[in-house]
């Protein structure tokens, strides 16, 4: 009959042992649920930036694609009315010079652009990152 109290004791102990490593595994599992969805939430968020970014990069193109075919076309009608060769090649050196800066200055903004969207779509990803190292360091300094 002595075995039996510590049989009873033996599977009280066990039960307690499951119910406190079912409740952390739940627990983990719950933060590890929890941390999935902030990093789509920060995947989503970033990818958001990147589509508007994406955007307003292909509106500036169009853009300046369109000045420069009307600057073509303007430059095509003044060519038409020149009256000497000399006007024809200042005319042409003019808007050569004006296309060649129109482009620099066009590659130059879409390259600020480009850099300034890719900065800004990878906060979420950044702050998110951050965050979930904030949590895993944080068990080992305790």
């Amino acid at each position: 009959m002595a075995t039996t109290p510590n049989y009873a004791q033996f599977v009280s102990t066990a039960k307690d042992q499951v119910e406190k490593s079912t409740s952390q595994f739940l627990k983990g599992f719950e933060s590890l649920n929890a941390l999935t969805k902030q990093n789509l939430d920060a995947f989503v968020k970033s990818s958001s930036i990147l589509a508007k970014g994406f955007e307003d990069i292909s509106k500036s193109t169009v853009a300046y694609t369109q000045n420069t075919l009307e600057s073509g076309a303007a430059a095509g009608k003044q060519a038409l009315a020149v009256k000497t060769i000399r006007d024809l090649v200042d005319l042409q050196s003019s808007y050569a010079k004006k296309s060649f800066d129109s482009a620099i200055a066009e590659s130059t903004k879409v390259s600020e652009l480009s850099v300034k969207v890719a900065n800004e779509a990878f906060q979420p990803i950044s702050a998110q990152i951050n965050a979930t190292l904030g949590k895993l360091t944080k068990p080992l300094a305790a």
